[in-house]
């Protein structure tokens, strides 16, 4: 500290402490009245990137073809499902779920058009569509057509013929889709172009007014979620159902995070009395620690309560950190005032607390701001959640380092000091097994260092990015079951749309070789998926950007003017579309593929064989609007010549690697079926989480090296010495590979959970690293002896880094109560991290020390 700023630190928190309490106190009441407006969000933007390309193509896509949001709600009777009885049920059901506020339409095998039972001709078709429920209807035909036509198939009843869905269209929320539009312009307006004083006024309060209205929304939405499970819930004793779809996710996802608050805040709050209560067995110091992490964590939720910064299930960790981390801080401080007390029974209380902050503050500072150097590498994620976490934690310890040194010194100056053998320490410290350790076997540590550093490095080069979105939830969870049930049953749950634009060469053809015709004057110019577009210009609505927003099949979306002369819609455009639909079927991860290929099979049958394009011109033209609404207009836009093939992937597929299907598609696509690569486009859930994941490895793995160089520069200045910090920054680099490498090992993929481990191993892991070396070189300075200020640190500072590190593995480990299961292995692979860090703080850290000895040749440097 400086003298200045040590002369205000002692006028007001040692010389004062009842007014550096009452002003802490007064900051924490304020905070805490915003707490009331505490919010938490699980949208889907938790699963896409901020500014990702894709994102927007993928928007423009669901726009164009006119695709929305569905809740669905999977249905298994008891008794059979083709008899009156059961379908009697599902009826009374569906109508029940139509009259939910904000269901637009309620679709089952009730309701769509039957063309198999019998097969139809075109004349047949148009004078009446059939379905299960008009009288002549046979079931046993009506349940095979469901099982194999090319329309229905994998799609609304399961190959177990008992499982059904009805799919929930759920209403577009018009203002909804205004302020998005509003919003998202400005936002692309700023990246591109930057806004004026008055455009950015502007967004700030039209951000403001989404983010109010969201709220409203989500309310709404988490209603209409539950309605739905209300009324499922009275059909359960004749049937097994499940609600399904994103909509429902997103409100399950709220629940989990609101348990994992209340169960973690309330487990780690009692965990960490009974800590404190067993390591130093005094009132005063399980209260005081207390008091100090419990205010960080109000002083900063009623922060973000404040200037609505909502917690996601990714930042809602940031509070079982800062209560760890902070408590982490306090120890050292309290094992260092023991430590003066036991040694100075006749100072005053003044004098024991300023040496006690006097001598912590450096070494609290300098772990504090590596720490934050470590979080500050989740900003440069781009996912939004991660950045959150980021930041969250950033201020979150800088208010606790404040509050360390001002709680603890201030409530310890209305204290007596007591008597000082009372808090005398163990005359024999757990740590020093290990210094001794060290001492006598310094050479297997070495070994066991280096074996450490090889499996470290294997089990890196084994790390997957990949995972399957349904093992993110427990078996026994609504979210898990009816996912693996439309997995399974229906088709697949996550949705990939490949949309293809016509060869140019061949729209040249069609359009009567106007090969030197313009880009404006070529009706068949190939679209760009990538072109800039105009700020201002609506990118689709928010309610239809989520990943797993799945394809309605029974869209009624008013039904586009189709040009006839589009090339998807003639016989050669078809066979390649049924080429490429063959192939995506044959595939084990796909579970339904639609496209225009399924008209053109159905018109064959409807035609009782193969048509030309004048017979499909025909049949198209003849086709009612329900039809065309079916089997047309989710897959044409004829107007820029470009198809679109949906597929369904399923989750539940063990084999599923994100990317390597994507790359084995395209080469699929480009090298045997004839698609030229320029043609293809990808989009869809798949694709953007796929583009998450990608980000995740590239922003963290491979900014690990600049964190590091950045603590190394950190050390330097602490310490002033490279070789120290050479020496300081090897344990932890080792504790980081070998939880990465464990992972890789164990067939852990990173997410949006896990990917911060690293960050945090680093971060904790430096701070025994600073404290450690800090207090070795002051025992060194004593007599000269290494050996011996090892023993002495381990015996002092050993005690704090062991007592702080019991507390984070064993605090992380609460979070195996989750029911969220990323979370349960982001505590699990935390406590592990932290237990590598402390193991090799305690052995790896002096070993090196004794080897190079580095303050010897510090000192004689100078």
């Amino acid at each position: 500290m400086s003298d200045r700023f040590l002369s205000f630190y002692r006028g007001l928190v040692i010389e004062r402490p009842k007014l550096a309490l009452v002003i802490v106190f007064l900051i924490a009441a304020v905070m805490a009245a915003g707490l009331p407006n505490f919010k938490l969000d699980a949208s889907a933007d938790a699963l896409t990137l901020e500014a990702d390309r894709d994102l927007d193509y993928y928007r423009e896509i669901i726009k164009r073809y006119g695709t929305g949001d569905l809740l669905v709600v999977t249905y298994r009777p008891h008794d059979e499902l083709f008899q009156a009885n059961s379908l009697d049920n599902l009826k009374k059901l569906r109508d029940e779920l139509k009259e939910i506020e904000g269901v637009a339409n309620a679709l089952s095998i009730l309701d769509v058009p039957l063309l198999y039972s019998p097969l139809q001709n075109l004349t047949q078709i148009n004078q009446g569509l059939r379905t299960l429920e008009t009288n002549d209807v046979n079931f046993n035909s009506a349940r095979q057509e469901f099982l194999t036509s090319p329309i229905y198939k994998n799609l609304i009843l399961g190959p177990d013929e008992q499982t059904t869905v009805i799919a929930l269209s759920l209403e577009v929320d018009e203002k909804f889709i205004e302020l998005v539009r509003a919003r998202d312009a400005l936002r692309l307006k700023r990246k591109q172009l930057g806004l004026s004083p008055e455009e950015s006024l502007e967004l700030e309060k039209v951000s403001a007014e989404f983010l109010e209205y969201s709220t409203q929304a989500a309310q709404r939405s988490r209603v209409r979620v539950q309605s739905v499970r209300d009324i499922a819930e009275k059909y359960k004793g004749d049937a097994e159902i499940f609600v399904g779809g994103v909509t429902m996710i997103t409100s399950d996802m709220i629940r989990f995070i609101q348990n994992d608050l209340v169960v973690f805040g309330s487990a780690i709050v009692v965990f960490i009395i009974a800590l404190l209560a067993v390591i130093f067995r005094r009132i005063r110091f399980v209260v005081l620690p207390l008091a100090t992490s419990v205010l960080s964590v109000v002083i900063m939720l009623g922060f973000l309560s404040w200037v609505d910064w909502r917690l996601t299930v990714i930042s809602t960790n940031f509070v079982a950190l800062l209560l760890i981390v902070s408590l982490a801080i306090t120890i050292h401080l309290v094992v260092r005032y023991r430590e003066y007390h036991a040694q100075n029974p006749t100072w005053s209380q003044a004098e024991l607390v300023l040496a006690t902050t006097k001598f912590m503050f450096k070494p609290c500072l300098y772990t504090t701001l590596t720490t934050i150097v470590a979080f500050m590498s989740l900003v440069v994620s781009g996912i939004r959640p991660v950045i959150d976490f980021g930041w969250m934690m950033t201020i979150g310890l800088l208010v606790s380092f404040v509050l360390v040194f001002v709680v603890l010194p201030a409530g310890l100056m209305l204290l007596s000091p007591g008597k000082a053998q009372e808090d005398k320490a163990t005359d024999q410290p757990i740590t020093l097994i290990f210094s001794r350790f060290t001492e006598r076997k310094g050479s297997l540590v070495l070994v066991f260092a280096l074996i450490a550093l090889g499996l470290g490095g294997i089990g890196v080069s084994q790390l997957q990015v990949d995972n399957r979105f349904i093992d993110y939830f427990r078996s026994d969870t609504e979210i898990y079951q009816g996912m693996k049930v439309i997995d399974q049953n229906l088709g697949g749950t996550i949705n990939l749309d490949i949309i293809l634009d016509v060869d140019p060469e061949v729209a040249r053809l069609i359009a009567g070789g106007a090969s030197e015709a313009s880009p404006e004057e070529d009706p068949f110019a190939e679209a760009d998926p990538f072109d800039e577009p105009d700020p201002f210009e609506f990118h689709g609505p928010l309610v239809e950007e989520d990943p797993f927003a799945e394809v309605d099949p029974f869209s009624e979306h008013n039904p586009k003017s189709q040009p006839a002369n589009s090339y998807w819609f003639t016989i050669a455009g078809l066979r390649e579309l049924q080429s490429l639909q063959n192939y995506l079927n044959s595939l084990d991860e796909v579970g339904r593929v639609d496209s225009l290929a399924t008209l053109y099979e159905v018109a064959e049958d409807i035609n009782g064989g193969s048509l030309n394009d004048f017979e499909l011109a025909v049949l198209k033209n003849g086709l009612p609007d329900e039809i065309e609404g079916i089997l047309v207009n989710p897959y044409l836009d004829a107007e820029i010549n470009q198809a679109r093939v949906t597929l369904r992937v399923k989750e539940t597929d063990p084999d599923l690697r994100r990317l390597t299907f994507i790359d084995k598609v395209q080469a699929e696509m480009v090298n045997t079926l004839g698609f030229k690569p320029e043609q293809i486009h990808f989009t869809g859930g798949l694709v953007l989480y796929n583009n998450m994941l990608k980000s995740l490895f590239q922003s963290q793995i491979l900014t690990l090296g600049a964190v590091f160089l950045a603590i190394m520069v950190m050390f330097m200045i602490l310490f002033r010495s490279l070789l120290i910090a050479v020496v300081a920054i090897i344990p932890n680099m080792l504790a980081a590979l070998v939880i990465l490498g464990g992972m890789g090992l164990a067939g852990i993929s990173l997410d949006m959970m896990t990917i911060t481990i690293a960050a945090i191993t680093i971060g904790i892991g430096v701070d025994d690293t600073i404290h450690y070396i800090h207090r070795f070189n002051r025992e060194y300075q004593i007599d000269g002896d290494y050996i011996a200020a090892m023993h002495r640190s381990h015996a002092s500072i050993g005690s704090a880094m062991y007592y702080t590190s019991v507390t984070i593995i064993v605090g992380f480990s609460v979070l195996a109560l989750s029911e969220f299961i990323p979370s349960i292995l982001f505590g699990l692979l935390t406590g592990a991290a932290m237990l590598a860090a402390i193991l090799g703080a305690l052995t790896l850290l002096p070993k090196l020390i004794l080897v190079v000895k580095p303050f010897a040749r510090a000192a004689s440097a100078t």
